[in-house]
């Protein structure tokens, strides 16, 4: 499991307790990695503490310090960085339920290479403000104009991958921000891999790291930048 945290120190060591207790509670053997995003606000120690402390769940704990590039750069250094299969990442703070796992082991035990948190499919009840339903909405309907994925929902932060997918598909990821859900799952679809979408319930959705002003008109940049690779065939 694969947590990208970004000055996370606060919420750091109640995820991770959270993610062993529903490890051991599953007798599932994994390793959970934090890939820090360039924190400033003490996550290291945070997290050595939290590590120290439940050492005796059995859970391997990992820490993979980064350089401040964005959640797609530390996502992409912690999968493939992961021994593990299948390779899940969530946010750090839980926004998706832990538990959402067994969905997930489900989907890829059933034959699935992939297996994603959705908020747009029939059993999803996620409360959102109002103008971050519209940012979705708008943001939507411009992925599957320009990198088609088809999925409903690309930016959802919790999902599985096969190990195999996972290091083909991440080994060629280029963005290092938000938009790199949409990127690797439009690369998903092209290499013809099985997605499944698993619905939730959330009665809210948590605080966004998204910054509206700064990051949404990045985000559709790089959505013209993943055409533009496509094109150049810088994805093969």
């Amino acid at each position: 499991m694969v947590l990208p945290a970004y000055n996370e120190a606060r919420r750091l060591p109640a995820s991770l307790a959270r993610c062993a207790e529903f490890l051991c509670g599953r007798g599932i053997p994994a390793e959970i990695i934090v890939a820090d995003d360039g924190s400033t606000d003490g996550s290291s120690l945070a997290f050595g503490e939290a590590a120290a402390e439940l050492a005796k769940t059995g859970v391997e704990f990992r820490y993979l310090p980064l350089p401040h590039r964005g959640k797609g750069a530390a996502v992409r250094a912690g999968v493939l960085h992961a021994a593990g299969d299948p390779v899940a990442f969530l946010d750090a703070d839980l926004t998706i339920p832990v538990d959402i796992l067994d969905d997930f082991l489900e989907a890829i035990e059933g034959g699935a290479d992939i297996a994603i948190a959705s908020r747009y499919v029939e059993g999803s009840r996620v409360r959102r403000p109002a103008s971050r339903r519209l940012l979705g909405t708008g943001y939507r309907t411009i992925v599957r104009t320009l990198v088609p994925t088809g999925v409903n929902d690309t930016q959802c932060g919790g999902k599985a991958y096969t190990a195999e997918a996972a290091h083909d598909l991440f080994s060629r990821q280029r963005l290092d921000g938000f938009a790199f859900d949409a990127e690797v799952l439009y690369l998903a679809r092209l290499a013809g891999y099985r997605v499944v979408e698993i619905p939730f319930t959330l009665a809210q959705d948590g605080e966004s790291s998204i910054d509206l002003l700064s990051d949404a008109p990045r985000m559709l940049a790089d959505l013209f930048r993943i055409r533009a690779n496509a094109r150049r065939r810088r994805y093969q």
